[in-house]
């Protein structure tokens, strides 16, 4: 994992150019902050690694810390800690992003994490919004990109209308 006291981040790249400013945004993430109502640095975070569907060198690099932080409380981290790294996934595999090769191996480590904290998470009320996110999270974690997306879309209204569909096709 990449130190956030690495001065290789302002090599890395994101949605609005150098990624030197990525650090300070995931140092705040040790107190597990919400996503709620579009929160920093939720906000901030996801609109400079994750723009608009499109991941980025420090995209990959951030997801280790993430992923590092909803393991200090998977039962209670909001449904965004989930769905971040799997929409990271997602994205990289839907455009071919490559992965700078010194973030791989920490990249894929913190994606292999990923269904042991659905599974520590298993004991809390769900709502549709977790339950979609963990579900991605695990199918990104294995490389089911598409499945993750469209996990990700189905909520349990859709879901109603898409088993209509695949039993009458």
């Amino acid at each position: 994992m990449l130190d956030l006291d690495s001065p290789k981040w302002s090599e890395l790249t994101h949605a609005y150019g150098c990624a030197s400013d990525i650090p300070g945004l995931l140092k705040q993430f040790e107190r597990l902050p919400t996503a709620e109502n579009g929160q920093e640095p939720w906000f901030s975070l996801w609109s400079a690694l994750a723009h608009q569907g499109e991941v980025y060198p420090a995209s990959f690099a951030a997801v280790p810390h993430i992923v590092n932080f909803l393991s200090y409380a998977p039962a209670t981290a909001d449904a965004v800690y989930f769905q971040f790294p799997a929409w990271v996934e997602i994205s990289r595999q839907k455009h071919s992003v490559p992965i700078p090769q010194e973030l791989a191996t920490a990249y894929f480590a913190a994606l292999k994490k990923l269904p042991a904290l659905v599974a520590a998470a298993a004991d809390r009320q769900w709502d549709a919004g977790l339950l979609g996110c963990a579900l991605s999270a695990v199918a990104a974690s294995q490389g089911f990109g598409a499945v993750a997306e469209a996990v990700l879309e189905m909520t349990p209204d859709i879901a109603g209308d898409f088993m209509a569909w695949f039993y009458d096709r």
